[in-house]
């Protein structure tokens, strides 16, 4: 019969040495090493470029017809268009419904299209 740790519910195990640790901890005390924070799915995914679908979401929202959104994303030449036609505010249009569109994509869809 194997001797198994079990873990209350405000505890959780170091990602380094395993050790049973406080679930606030943000440094465990046995080996030092800084614990990886969660990541909220409030603050929306960010694809290992960098680029954060919240922060697409609220450009494409608020600076869409600009296509702040699009040189944000790396779509330069997209940006030029939406900048270029600003003026028919149709891109704001456009840059309201991919606002949308960026808020309700699933973190995995926005790495994997943008990341």
């Amino acid at each position: 019969m194997t001797n198994a740790v079990q873990k209350a519910d405000n505890e959780k195990f170091c990602s380094e040495c395993g050790a049973i640790i406080n679930a606030k901890a943000e440094i465990c005390p046995k080996c030092g090493v800084r614990q990886m924070l969660p990541q909220s799915s409030f603050q929306g995914a960010t694809s290992p470029t960098g680029k954060n679908r919240l922060a697409a979401a609220l450009f494409a929202i608020l600076l869409g017809g600009l296509g702040i959104h699009k040189f944000y994303l790396g779509k330069v030449g997209w940006g030029v268009v939406y900048l270029l036609l600003c003026w028919t505010l149709i891109p704001s249009i456009v840059g309201l419904v991919e606002g949308i569109v960026y808020l309700t994509m699933s973190d995995e869809a926005f790495i994997a299209k943008y990341g």
